[in-house]
């Protein structure tokens, strides 16, 4: 069997097809639904790169979070910054998700809701970003 014939076989078959199948969902072809995951996984994607860039790894404990009544409340290993990402994502996932869910119920409505509600989220934890690489820059 040559490359090409091995190569469009998989395409044909198997995870390609359900991946295509998957996005060709009237769910995805709403412009407010795609405008809305772009945006949310762009502030996400942002979050990430932004703490890779200005978050250096040191053996020192960095500031996690600053508060103006009492100053720096909560020192940590630079690894745990990751956590805001991480859990942008992880909401993104359960929020898409249960927007999937009520879209194919035909609630259209929450599952816009929804999906304002995780771009909110990540915009949200985009600032806490931005402040935890102020406060340690």
């Amino acid at each position: 069997m040559k490359f090409s014939q091995i190569k469009k076989t998989i395409a044909n078959t198997g995870l390609v097809v359900r991946v295509r199948s998957f996005f060709a969902q009237d769910f995805f072809q709403n412009a407010i639904v795609r405008w809305l995951l772009i945006s949310s996984l762009v502030a996400n994607l942002i979050i990430w790169f932004g703490l890779k860039i200005f978050i250096v790894p040191v053996d020192l404990p960095i500031i996690l979070h600053y508060n103006v009544y009492f100053g720096v409340d909560m020192l940590g290993d630079w690894r745990q910054v990751y956590i805001l990402p991480l859990l942008g994502l992880i909401l993104l996932i359960i929020n898409l998700s249960l927007a999937l869910h009520f879209y194919s119920q035909k609630e259209r409505i929450a599952s816009h809701i929804l999906l304002m509600a995780t771009l909110m989220l990540q915009l949200s934890l985009l600032v806490a970003a931005i402040s935890v690489i102020i406060i340690n820059y």
